[in-house]
Formats: C-alpha cells, structure tokens, sequence
C-alpha cells in the first residue's frame, strides 16, 4: 500500500472545500464556533458510520465478485481525476449555504453529500482492501479516516473566517496545488505504475 498516496489523498479530499466544509464555514461565520462544532460531530459521526458501512458492503462485494476490487480502484482512480477537475476549475464566488448549524444537520448533511458518499465507497476499496484482508484492519482504517475528516473539519472551525480569506486570496494557486494531489493519487490508484 502506498501510505503517502492514501494520506494525500484522505487530506485532499476532506480538507477541500465541499458542501460540509463550507457549511461549516458558513456556521463558525454567522452562528460562532459552538453551534459549529456540535455541526462538526454530527458530519464526523455519519462519516464514520458511511465509511464502516462502504468497507463492510465492499467486503461482501469481493466475496462474491472476485474482480470488484480491480473495477472499484478504476472507479476510483475516475472519480479522483473527476475531483482534481472540479478542484482546478473552482470558482471564488460559491454561495454560501445558509442553514441550522446542530449535530442532527451535520449528521444528516453526510448522507446527501455526494462528494462524501464517493469518497467512502472508493477509498477503502482503492486502498485498504487490495492490502489487508483482515476486519480488523478495514475497522482500524476506517478509524484513521474517521479520525482525518475530523481533522478537517475543525480545521475549517478553527481557522474558518482567516482560512476562507486566504483560499480567495490564492484560490487558483491553491487548487492547483489540490488538483495536482489528487491526479498523483489517482495514478497511484489506478495501478498504472
């Protein structure tokens, strides 16, 4: 497993802006960091959960489809490529998202998020379970992921209004930068070297 491909690319895409990041955002803004950070343990305990439940469907596919593992790291090779695009081509006049900040919203936002529902359904798949067969390491996986979206997410708390000013101030080279992460990641992905 390439440990450096698999961080780049949980950072990137957590880290990254997205419609949790941004209402988390949005929430630190207009409702203070303690409305925000009860948001931000609702969206790390549906993270968690939507990574557990990919790893647990994902075993079961490779059970009974022994090639789903080659199809899922394609898929997820595709999506990271899909990802650095949308990064690289991002606008610096995305509106903001103007809802409650609570635990149930965070925790329900991660369940219609299609960037999070992607990103749990590929990257178990893609890179724990070519490596480890085991359940043990899948739930140690999914822990460490679990454990890096937090990270990400009170980043976005605690650095909300001086991290959005310097995203708008160097967007492009930012996501360039973001971009570039990600197409390494997905060429790591992929098995092509």
């Amino acid at each position: 497993m390439n440990i450096i491909s698999f961080i780049i690319y949980c950072v990137v895409v957590t880290f990254t802006p997205g419609p949790t990041n941004i209402v988390i955002l949005s929430s630190v803004h207009h409702f203070g960091v303690k409305k925000a950070m009860e948001y931000v343990f609702g969206a790390t305990i549906a993270f968690g959960l939507l990574l557990a439940a990919s790893s647990m469907l994902n075993r079961i596919l490779a059970g009974v489809i022994p090639n789903i593992l080659s199809i899922m790291q394609i898929i997820g090779s595709l999506y990271m490529l899909y990802l650095a695009y949308q990064i690289y081509k991002m606008g610096s006049t995305e509106s903001k998202p103007t809802s409650t900040a609570n635990f149930v919203s965070g925790l329900l936002m991660q369940f219609v998020n299609p960037k999070v529902l992607l990103f749990t359904l590929t990257v178990i798949p893609s890179y724990v379970m070519p490596y480890y067969t085991s359940s043990a390491s899948s739930f140690l996986f999914v822990m460490i992921i679990t454990v890096i979206g937090f990270l990400a997410f009170t980043t976005w708390v605690v650095f909300g209004a001086v991290f959005r000013r310097f995203l708008q101030n160097h967007q492009k080279l930012i996501n360039t930068l973001m971009a570039l992460f990600l197409v390494y990641s997905a060429i790591m992905v992929s098995g092509i070297l």
